[in-house]
């Protein structure tokens, strides 16, 4: 009979300051200190005969294809196991450097800085990871409070919680791999520590008694606690934090779904989609004017912040109009499966409404959507919020097409047959 073998480490990576952080094209100044620790974190599922899967997540804003490539090698290093076994995902914190993974949108120039990722890297390929057989169950969980749909309230959001939950065989706590779909962005683009914002105040409220805590970025495109937030600073980064935290204890306290003792399995395929057809540099110019003149009020305001993001959108469609960019664009996505329970990765920021779709078509009991993972391309967005020309709708690569083609691939994947 075979035994279910767990790998885990929590490694704090937090850069020294002086270094620029990501995430908002407003912020120009560089990190001034830390206001809590950006982690590496490593949950390696195995047995004796198979490699399993091994999860790395980072507090970053994402994780470009050149530190996917250099992560994955690590952590198969510190494991011992081939680098196609890792999947690389971000947090996506909007307070970290800019110099893991460099320039992830035109939006935003950045570089990277060897002086950041190498010892990121070096960190993650020392981690240890002493394995132990555990038991794991699964548990899915209701979290009111943290974030809603960023452009109304009511909009789609997937406000469930997903807990692998991984128990010693004497029956402590070992691990946690837990995802929740909002945009970590209760920072503003004043702050200048870094932080990883409520996704780390989770992790620190859950992961007492040595208990490592990974973490998942949903489907947050159009996810955040802009509707949510009770102001911007360290007291509400803690707040959000411990509502989620508190709700997955909870959860914890009770029976969850008893999953199999094998390995995890990885499934990955390629999806090339084509950069849809911007708008001329005069066009998006005029666009950019027209959505300046639509701001009035303070920013503090939903309905400013949103006319606010629209214009960043205008000035970002106008970036990407003005560069050149490549005709296609090769989009990895994986799916993991452990007993009942899968994950479907993808390099994006998907719409709540496209995880909905991609659960609902799954064959799947329990399917989990997670963005921000192997890579970064941007926002894929769904028709309403390209009629509408929101922020998300202006950056994009993709148009409709493109997007359908990504999510019917991400399906076939899964197992769907049409």
């Amino acid at each position: 009979m075979s035994e279910l073998l767990l790998g885990a480490a929590s490694l704090d990576v937090t850069p020294p300051p002086g270094h620029r952080l990501d995430g908002y094209a407003a912020r120009a100044d560089l990190a001034t200190g830390t206001a809590d620790p950006l982690r590496a974190t490593m949950i390696w599922l195995s047995t004796a005969d198979s490699p399993g899967v091994l999860w790395l997540s980072l507090d970053a804003i994402a994780v470009g294809p050149a530190l996917v490539a250099e992560l994955s090698a690590a952590a198969a290093s510190a494991a011992g196991i081939p680098p196609e076994c890792v999947v690389v995902c971000a947090s996506h914190t909007h307070s970290g450097p800019s110099g893991w993974t460099g320039q992830i949108h035109p939006v935003i120039p950045a570089s990277r800085e060897p002086s950041l990722y190498e010892p990121l890297v070096a960190a993650v390929a020392s981690a240890p990871l002493q394995r132990q057989p555990v038991r794991a169950s699964w548990r899915s969980v209701e979290v009111v409070g943290v974030g809603t749909n960023r452009h109304r309230k009511n909009g789609p959001h997937d406000n469930t919680a997903g807990v692998l939950a991984l128990h010693s065989l004497d029956g402590s706590l070992a691990a946690i791999l837990l995802d929740f779909a909002c945009h970590p962005t209760t920072y503003g683009p004043e702050n200048l520590r870094w932080s990883a914002d409520w996704p780390g105040a989770a992790r620190a409220a859950l992961s007492a008694d040595s208990v490592v805590v990974g973490f998942l970025q949903g489907a947050a495109g159009d996810v955040s606690p802009r509707f949510t937030r009770q102001g911007r600073g360290a007291q509400e980064v803690d707040r959000l934090g411990g509502l989620l935290a508190a709700r997955v204890a909870a959860a914890l306290a009770g029976p969850g779904l008893d999953l199999p003792a094998v390995a995890p399995a990885i499934r990955r395929t390629t999806a090339r989609l084509k950069v849809r057809d911007l708008p001329a540099p005069a066009e998006a110019a005029a666009m950019v004017a027209t959505a300046a003149a639509g701001i009035h009020g303070g920013l503090d305001e939903p309905a400013v912040r949103i006319a606010q993001t629209r214009l960043d959108g205008a000035r970002g469609q106008a970036l990407m109009s003005a560069a050149e960019l490549p005709e296609y664009l090769d989009l990895p996505v994986s799916v993991v499966v452990f007993g009942e329970v899968a994950w479907v990765h993808l390099p994006v920021e998907l719409f709540a409404i496209h995880g909905a779709c991609l659960q609902a078509d799954s064959p799947h009991p329990v399917t989990r959507v997670i963005g921000y993972t192997d890579g970064y391309y941007g926002y894929v967005v769904d028709p309403d919020a390209a009629q509408r020309s929101t922020y998300e709708a202006l950056i994009t690569f993709f148009d409709q097409p493109a997007t359908n083609h990504l999510l019917g691939t991400a399906s076939a994947l899964l197992g769907v047959t049409r």
